[in-house]
C-alpha cells in the first residue's frame, strides 16, 4: 500500500513543532517519544504501520482549535483519530503528521428528553451514549459491532451503521448537529437541536467525510424511546444463496424488521467454538429481529416465519424468553473476535442491492476457489452491507497481497451489481485506489473541489480516500 513520502522540512522541525504544540496544550497532552507514538502507528487495519511525528490529546474544542492553528501555520499534516477501530486505515499516520486524538473528549454536554437529543464530546464511545440515557428509557440507535470501543468522532467520519440500521438508519440519520474545527482553527457550528436547517446540507457533507474537512469535537445526536419489546428468530439453511433469497423475500413483502443478520458456515463454526451459542451446523444462518408491542411482534414474526418456512429451513427457532434471545445474538456479537482467534483476516464492507444477495454470495464462493483463499461471510443482510472476511496467513509471503487482490475483485463486483465500495467502514487507504472503479474523473474532481474549500492546503488526512495519482498536484501545492 503506497503512502506519500514524508515532508523532509516537517521532519527536520520536529522539536520546534512539538515545542509549539506543548505551548498551547496542558502538560502531558503531547506525546513525542518514538516508543510512545507507536501506540498510534496504525488503527484496526494493522497490516500497515507508521509512527507519527507526534500525537496530541486535547480535552475540548478550544484546545483542538489551538492545535489546528499551530499545524496550519507550520504546514504540518494532521490525522484525526477516534478510538482507532477503523478497518480501512482511516487513522493511519504518515511520519510527518500529527495524530489528533479525541479520547480525552468524552463528556456529556447536554441531555434533552423532551426534544429527544443528547449533546456529547466526540471522544465518547458509542455504547456509552446509550448508557447515559437508558435509565430514562432512551437509547442511541446506531450500533456498530465495535460499539463498546468506537468513538462518536469515528462514527461520524465513517457514517457507521450496525445491526439495527435496517430500521433506524446509520449515523447520518441520527446526527442533528456538530461543532467542527477547520484546519485553520476556525470553529463552526453546523445543524443543531432540530430536525433540519436551511441552506446547503453541510451536515450531510460532514458525516462520512473521513476527517477530510475538519475535526468534529461535539455532536448533537438523536435519542429514541426504547421499544416496548423485541424478539429475534434464528433460521438455518443448507445454502447461502437460499438464505440470501429469504432476505430478499422478507424485504419484498414490506416487512421492516429491526435487524436481519447473516452468517455462513465458516463463521458459524468459529463462533460456536468461541461462544457456544447453540447455533445449528448449517451452510447459512439468519437472525431476524422485530420489535414493538407483543401483538405487533407476534404479527410480524408470523409473516416472517411463513416466508422462512417456504425455503425449507434446517432450523427455525423463535426466542421464547430473554435468555434465549441473548443466546441467539451471542454468536453474532462474538463473530469478529471468534474469527480472529482462528485466522488472520481482512474484513470488507461493500454494499449491494438486497435483490443481488444470492448472486453475489454465489460469486464470492466461486472467487474463493479461484484465489485459493477461504471466505467467511457475516453481515447486515437487511440493507445489503456485506462483510466478507477473507482468511489468509500474514506470515506467508505473498498471502496479504493475494488477499488484497481478492478483496478488490469482491468490491468491484459490488459496484458492478449497482452497489458501492463501502457501507460503514469508509474508504481510508484500503479502498482508496478503487475509487476510480465507482467514480469517473469528473466525480472525483467535484469531490476534491469540496475539500479545496474546507482545507485549501490539503493538510487534513490528505493521503486517504482519493487515489494518490489523482490528488498528487493538490497535495504538492
Amino acid at each position: 500500500m503506497e503512502m506519500p513520502a514524508p515532508d523532509a522540512s516537517v521532519l527536520s522541525r520536529k522539536d520546534y513543532i512539538v515545542e509549539r504544540l506543548r505551548a498551547v496544550l496542558p502538560q502531558g497532552a503531547v506525546i513525542s517519544d518514538i516508543s510512545e507514538t507507536r501506540a498510534y502507528e496504525c488503527d484496526a487495519l494493522t497490516a500497515y504501520k507508521c509512527p507519527p511525528l507526534c500525537a496530541v490529546l486535547p480535552a475540548n474544542t478550544e484546545e483542538v482549535a489551538a492545535v489546528m492553528k499551530v499545524c496550519h501555520e507550520l504546514e504540518v499534516p494532521v490525522v484525526p483519530r477516534g478510538s482507532g477501530t477503523s478497518l480501512a486505515g482511516g487513522a493511519l499516520p504518515t511520519a510527518d503528521s500529527v495524530i489528533l486524538g479525541v479520547a480525552r473528549m468524552n463528556q456529556v454536554i447536554e441531555t434533552n428528553y423532551d426534544d429527544r437529543y443528547i449533546k456529547v464530546q466526540t471522544g465518547r464511545t458509542n455504547l456509552s451514549v446509550t448508557g447515559a440515557v437508558e435509565a430514562n428509557g432512551f437509547f442511541y440507535a446506531p450500533d456498530p459491532s465495535s460499539q463498546l470501543a468506537c468513538a462518536i468522532a469515528g462514527n461520524i467520519a465513517m457514517n457507521s451503521g450496525g445491526a439495527h440500521c435496517l430500521k433506524y438508519g446509520v449515523t447520518t440519520n441520527n446526527l442533528m448537529g456538530v461543532t467542527m474545527v477547520m484546519m485553520d482553527g476556525t470553529v463552526v457550528e453546523i445543524g443543531g437541536a432540530h430536525l433540519d436547517s436551511g441552506g446547503l446540507d453541510l451536515l450531510g457533507l460532514i458525516c462520512g467525510s473521513e476527517g477530510q474537512l475538519g475535526v468534529v469535537t461535539e455532536a448533537t445526536l438523536r435519542i429514541l424511546h426504547k421499544p416496548e419489546g423485541a424478539r429475534p428468530v434464528l433460521m438455518g439453511y443448507d445454502s447461502s444463496e437460499v438464505a440470501g433469497q429469504v432476505v430478499t423475500d422478507i424485504i419484498k413483502a414490506g416487512i421492516l424488521p429491526v435487524a436481519i443478520e447473516f452468517m455462513d458456515r465458516p463463521c458459524i463454526e468459529a463462533t460456536e467454538a468461541f461462544a457456544k451459542a447453540g447455533y445449528p451446523m448449517c451452510e447459512a444462518l439468519l437472525i431476524v429481529e422485530v420489535e414493538g408491542s407483543e401483538a405487533e411482534i407476534d404479527a410480524q414474526l408470523k409473516l416472517i416465519m411463513e416466508i422462512a418456512a417456504k425455503h425449507n429451513p434446517v432450523e427455525l427457532r423463535e426466542a421464547k424468553d430473554a435468555d434465549e434471545a441473548g443466546r441467539i445474538w451471542l454468536g453474532r456479537k462474538s463473530a469478529f473476535g471468534a474469527m480472529g482467534q482462528i485466522n488472520d483476516y481482512m474484513c470488507l464492507d461493500g454494499t449491494i442491492p438486497v435483490s443481488s444477495l444470492p448472486f453475489v454470495l454465489k460469486r464470492i464462493g466461486e472467487m474463493s476457489k479461484e484465489f485459493g483463499l477461504d471466505v467467511a461471510n457475516v453481515f447486515h443482510a437487511g440493507d445489503g452491507n456485506m462483510h466478507p472476511l477473507i482468511l489468509f496467513d500474514a506470515n506467508k509471503p505473498g498471502d496479504l497481497e493475494l488477499c488484497e487482490r481478492f478483496g478488490a475483485e469482491i468490491l468491484k463486483l459490488c459496484v458492478e451489481v449497482g452497489g458501492c465500495l463501502t457501507g460503514e467502514h469508509g474508504v481510508g487507504i484500503e479502498k482508496r485506489d478503487l475509487m476510480n472503479v465507482q467514480f469517473d474523473p469528473v466525480d472525483l474532481e467535484a469531490q476534491m473541489a469540496v475539500k479545496d474549500v474546507f482545507d485549501p492546503k490539503w493538510l487534513l488526512n490528505a493521503a486517504k480516500v482519493f487515489p494518490l495519482d489523482t490528488s498528487s498536484e493538490r497535495r504538492a501545492a
